[in-house]
């Protein structure tokens, strides 16, 4: 008898030292949050995506930021698994991207606003560009004919129907005031504007060259051009991922508005 109650406490000992056990295996959800690994290119896109990590981390986010000198790796690998998400690229490129490599990645937010825009030393509007005036642009193909298309936007020329961002000068279609366009390397567009009446400038040329987009810019991409528009991306199984979607609310967050109004003084702004 004395065995048999013997034997029956040890089982319950054994049933409670098993419940301790499991007990102290049981950990808040944030002590067993994973790492986030972003993937950005080296210079503003980074500097966001630290902001948002020092923002995630006071909910419980544990985000790393993955530095990349190129703009094809960070899809390669958010693709294959190496990373969690990217933010460095516009809706268009990442499209692209998608269809060259047999991907499935997706935008889950918009991030900033690199908006491309026409530059002056000489005129305050874009209206006083002066007939026969010169106007440079980028010579890189893309660049060249987004250029162009800004320009149409601005009512300073207009383009033949259909050509979009592939337009060259050739597919000028009317020159009212007979501008004159001195195609030349996106770097050099900045140091253009002494001798040119105007100048189409891509943000991160305005940016390294310390261009005042207040003073000097005369016409801005829409905020809404998607070539304007960057975004935080990931694979497709993982968009309703509820912690990458906490990460994408606060790149819309007061302090990370704040960090980039403080930051590029209005180079770069928050996109909607």
């Amino acid at each position: 008898m004395k065995l048999k109650k013997l034997l029956i406490s040890a089982g319950i000992f054994a049933i409670f030292a098993m419940a301790l056990v499991g007990c102290g295996n049981t950990k808040p959800a944030e002590d067993n949050q994973k790492e986030i690994k972003i993937g950005a290119t080296a210079g503003p896109h980074a500097e966001v995506v630290e902001a948002v990590a020092k923002e995630a981390k006071k909910q419980g986010i544990n985000v790393k930021v993955v530095e990349f000198t190129d703009y094809i790796t960070p899809d390669k690998a958010l693709a294959s698994g190496d990373i969690d998400l990217d933010s460095y690229q516009h809706l268009p490129f990442l499209q692209n991207f998608n269809k060259q490599n047999n991907s499935d990645l997706v935008p889950i937010t918009n991030t900033i606003l690199m908006r491309m825009g026409i530059y002056s030393d000489k005129v305050h509007d874009i209206k006083d560009i002066p007939k026969g005036g010169i106007v440079a642009i980028p010579n890189d193909p893309t660049n060249g004919g987004r250029g162009l298309m800004l320009l149409q936007k601005a009512g300073v020329i207009k383009l033949k129907d259909g050509v979009g961002f592939k337009a060259t000068a050739s597919d000028i279609a009317e020159n009212p005031k007979n501008l004159q366009f001195k195609e030349l390397e996106a770097a050099q567009l900045p140091r253009s504007l002494a001798d040119v009446d105007a100048a189409v400038i891509t943000m991160n040329y305005v940016m390294s060259a310390g261009l005042d987009v207040n003073k000097q810019g005369i016409f801005l991409e829409a905020k809404d051009e998607p070539l304007a528009v960057m975004v935080l991306a990931a694979r497709n199984k993982d968009k309703d991922n509820a912690t990458y979607k906490k990460i994408a609310e606060i790149f819309h967050s007061a302090a990370v508005k704040q960090f980039i109004a403080d930051k590029y003084k209005g180079t770069i702004v928050p996109a909607e």
